[in-house]
């Protein structure tokens, strides 16, 4: 696989609503800064961080959409919340649209917004990466996450996931039971 991350980004741009593209480039910005902390492959993590997103330009109805069109595995659950697939389906189109065929790169980007057990390095990176980046709204948690990802990967995650669980819980929104699980397995 040797995807020109320079072209990648241009085709993102060209896609992506600026506050979106914005936060893909500072994730893939977080993804290389701690690929160097942890001795990771510094193109996978970037190459996830600039796809982690690239459904997300589409509603929630079009992603439904895509994904029933595409056979992908939807969920009552995720029918019901389909903001949930856009990770499944930037795995979709970061596999038949840009060509990527590294199944753990595959894995962060599907995985990037509810984690799940037993995470590889590159997918804790990315998880992580996608909430700390630099353009991420201040909310309670984001610094002690941020300082935290540079000591600790682990713990850092599990401050990410206490902090979403927090914030779901205030607003009474859904919580993914992977979510719940990733939690449970790193805590």
């Amino acid at each position: 696989m040797n995807i020109d991350l320079y072209e990648l980004t241009e085709q993102l741009r060209k896609i992506l609503p600026v506050k979106r593209f914005n936060h893909t480039l500072g994730v893939g910005y977080m993804c290389s800064a701690l690929a160097m902390r942890y001795n990771c492959d510094i193109y996978r993590a970037q190459l996830s961080g600039l796809l982690h997103d690239c459904a997300k330009y589409l509603s929630s109805k079009e992603i439904l959409e895509e994904c029933l069109k595409n056979e992908i595995k939807v969920s009552e659950e995720e029918s019901n919340h389909p903001h949930l697939l856009h990770g499944r389906l930037g795995a979709y189109y970061a596999k038949n649209i840009y060509g990527v065929d590294d199944e753990e790169v595959l894995n962060a980007i599907e995985y990037h917004t509810t984690g799940h057990p037993d995470m590889s390095l590159l997918e804790k990176i990315l998880f992580i990466s996608d909430y700390i980046e630099p353009s991420r709204k201040m909310v309670k948690g984001l610094q002690e996450t941020r300082d935290m990802a540079f000591i600790d990967i682990d713990k850092s995650l599990i401050l990410k996931i206490e902090s979403v669980l927090n914030y779901l819980n205030e607003r009474e929104c859904f919580i993914d039971e992977l979510t719940l699980k990733t939690y449970d397995f790193y805590k």
